[in-house]
């Protein structure tokens, strides 16, 4: 009996042996991770489609994954320095004809976490590039005082035309994008502690921006401006501040700001423990508040953007996306103004699609939202439609970083869902 318990024992700690290993596995070192690491070494012109190549679509587990997640990072740095480093240097960036300056000054000790960047965009709009050029120049030092009691890299961009939409039209999203890798890659910002403000003509800007670019910021402020057609239902995850004069009656911007802090309320109130706002009307001010707005930053700082919020609510913009957050959609089917509701729920192991107006989408997964070594349950309007285990791959991982070169919103496992009633991988 004795040598039996012997080697009963013996045969548990070699099991332990093996899943301790199996669970350690370095994937660096072998197998997956190595076929990557050579693909990975040859120059990007060189590199064969990764779709083709067998290993990319080879079942990970959860540690190979983010090894992979690792190294498609460190690659997809070292690939925007090699494009933009140079410019970030000369701070001047170029991308599809356009061309945008931009000013940097950094604030504080950066704390172990990584620094917070604050994207601040100029006023003036459509008139003269002189007036632009000194707004921009403005509004490199706005909020000087206010970083001085709080840590960031303060970026004022200057905008590359002078329309009066000088925010808010296709290509700044692009650069908005280039801004926030390179100062992750060059000043070790938190890519959860990004914030977006803007004065007047940047205050439009901000309306239109930070719902429709939400799974990017920590938050955001709008000083000044006008909503035009902008919805703030994008803004379920993401602090939003409203700061207006009471009496910059022009455009009505007073009277919107009016409005949207009702709408934001409304949502508040019907969506517990979303869409937190700040909306401010400042006595007796007009267009310029006289820096009473400075209060919008240390407000901003106390919030960090959560890559995977638990519900997620998206209704496309005219300059449209196709991926938010955890859900992408496929260019052809993007319609503006669709709406996709969705939301996740880590206890039960599912996810459930409440709205959708498309007859694919995807559903991004990574193992901090659900197990994805259990059978995974996905539901449309509560409706079981799939339950079953899914695989992590290196291909996912790479699709989805490379979409905002943001290793926070790198999914190893991608599920379609075609007319929300089947589910494939």
């Amino acid at each position: 009996m004795r040598n039996i318990l012997k080697l009963l024992i013996f045969c548990i700690v070699a099991l332990l042996g093996c899943n301790e290993k199996k669970d350690n596995y370095n994937p660096i070192k072998e197998g997956i991770s190595q076929s990557l690491e050579e693909w990975l070494a040859k120059p990007i012109e060189e590199r064969e489609p990764l779709e083709s190549l067998d290993f990319s679509k080879e079942s990970l587990t959860q540690s190979q994954a983010e090894n992979v997640t690792t190294l498609f990072f460190q690659d997809r740095q070292a690939t925007s320095l090699n494009e933009h480093g140079q410019q970030w240097s000369d701070r001047v960036l170029y991308y599809n004809g356009h061309i945008m300056p931009f000013y940097y000054q950094i604030f504080g000790n950066k704390p172990p976490e990584g620094r917070s960047l604050f994207i601040s965009l100029h006023g003036g709009g459509g008139t003269t590039a002189a007036i632009n050029d000194q707004q921009y120049e403005n509004q490199k030092y706005l909020y000087d005082q206010a970083m001085n009691s709080i840590e960031g890299v303060y970026l004022a961009p200057r905008a590359p035309t002078n329309t009066w939409n000088l925010w808010h039209q296709n290509h700044i999203d692009d650069f908005l994008n280039i801004i926030i890798q390179m100062a992750i890659a060059v000043e070790n910002v938190n890519p959860n502690k990004v914030y977006l403000l803007g004065y007047s003509a940047g205050g439009d800007g901000v309306y239109q921006l930070a719902p429709r670019m939400a799974d990017r910021w920590a938050a955001a402020s709008m000083m000044a401006g006008h909503p035009n057609d902008a919805s703030p239902l994008g803004l379920n995850n993401t602090p939003f501040a409203i700061h207006v004069g009471a009496l910059d009656n022009a455009y009505d911007r007073n009277l919107k700001a009016q409005e949207w802090k009702s709408l934001l309320d409304d949502l508040e109130n019907n969506t517990i423990g979303s869409y937190f706002h700040d909306v401010q009307l400042h006595d007796e001010l007009g267009h310029w508040m006289d820096l009473q707005d400075a209060v919008a930053l240390p407000w901003m700082k106390n919030y960090e953007r959560n890559p995977i919020p638990e519900k997620v609510v998206w209704q496309q913009d005219n300059r449209h996306h196709s991926s938010f957050y955890w859900i992408g959609i496929p260019e052809n089917l993007i319609e503006t103004g669709g709406k996709i509701i969705a939301e996740y729920n880590t206890q039960l192991n599912e996810i459930n699609i409440i709205s959708n107006y498309s007859n694919i989408i995807q559903l991004c997964i990574n193992d901090k939202m659900l197990n994805l070594n259990d059978p995974i349950i996905i539901k449309y309007q509560g409706k079981v439609i799939s339950q079953k285990i899914f695989n992590r791959s290196v291909l996912n991982i790479h699709e989805t970083l490379s979409t905002k070169g943001d290793s926070e919103l790198s999914f190893p496992c991608v599920l379609t869902v075609i007319n929300n009633e089947n589910v494939q991988e």
